[in-house]
């Protein structure tokens, strides 16, 4: 096991279906140790999970920095929303949980904030000015928001009303899988998506994650959009890696005490 120093930090990224965690070299964005997942409980209330998180941290052997990306909007450490875990989450510190089940420093925020944070340090952002939107298709529609490489937190787009629908409904990766649509099909989906996001930010790069990026050459050269497309670069990995990078760099920003 590294030892745990200013640039390791443990990252774990909590799913409807599955936890994934590893020790994470925040300077090099790349994971020191093996991944491992387990898979999230049935009962997913944040005494379960927490329980869970604990015995994952204990195992690794692990003391330190923690960062954990959960699928919530997150504000000031308290999940908003709760999606594809128990509702109890709901106006439940996330930071708390954590922090008191493990023992540890733990940090969280929105799944999807986090990839984009690794995207925009490590990946297919890296070093792109102005505004950088990221988005996740998966079982629903994530999204990251920068803007010069700073993170706006919470902006939850694949909500976003298209055509009299919430947008993931229709452009979510798990719709085309439900619907067997063909690619080409479904990227004419993604287009109208992805055409009204463009009018209302204007990016200068969108970043497309989620396991559909694995075939992006399926479906990214059917878009027809004024902005560049990028597949993201650390796949499974972005959501661990840019958990821990939220931790080192809220505590880089932390008043210490004195």
């Amino acid at each position: 096991m590294p030892a745990a120093t200013g640039s390791r930090v443990f990252g774990i990224d909590i799913g409807g279906s599955g936890i994934k965690c590893a020790v994470v070299d925040v300077c090099a964005g790349r994971l020191l140790t093996e991944r491992r997942k387990v898979a999230t409980p049935a009962e997913s209330t944040p005494e379960v999970v927490g329980s869970l998180v604990a015995t994952l941290i204990r195992d690794a052997g692990w003391q330190g920095l923690v960062g954990v990306a959960f699928p919530a909007v997150i504000k000031h450490g308290v999940a908003v929303t709760a999606a594809n875990v128990d509702t109890s989450w709901i106006g439940t510190n996330a930071d708390e949980v954590f922090t008191t089940a493990t023992g540890q420093d733990v940090t969280v925020l929105n799944d999807a904030d986090a990839a984009g944070l690794a995207e925009v340090r490590f990946g297919a952002a890296r070093g792109v000015p102005g505004v950088v939107i990221l988005l996740t298709f998966g079982t629903g529609i994530g999204s990251g928001l920068f803007l010069d490489g700073k993170l706006v937190p919470n902006t939850e787009l694949g909500h976003l009303e298209v055509d009299g629908r919430d947008a993931e409904t229709r452009a979510a990766a798990s719709v085309r899988e439900r619907e067997d649509l063909s690619y080409r099909v479904w990227a004419k989906r993604v287009q109208r998506y992805m055409s009204r996001v463009e009018a209302l930010f204007s990016p200068d790069l969108f970043v497309v994650g989620g396991g559909v990026s694995r075939k992006a050459d399926r479906w990214v050269p059917l878009l027809d959009l004024r902005t560049p497309v990028k597949p993201a670069e650390l796949l499974n990995e972005a959501g661990i890696v840019g958990a821990a990078l939220a931790a080192v760099e809220r505590r880089a920003v932390e008043p210490q005490g004195g």
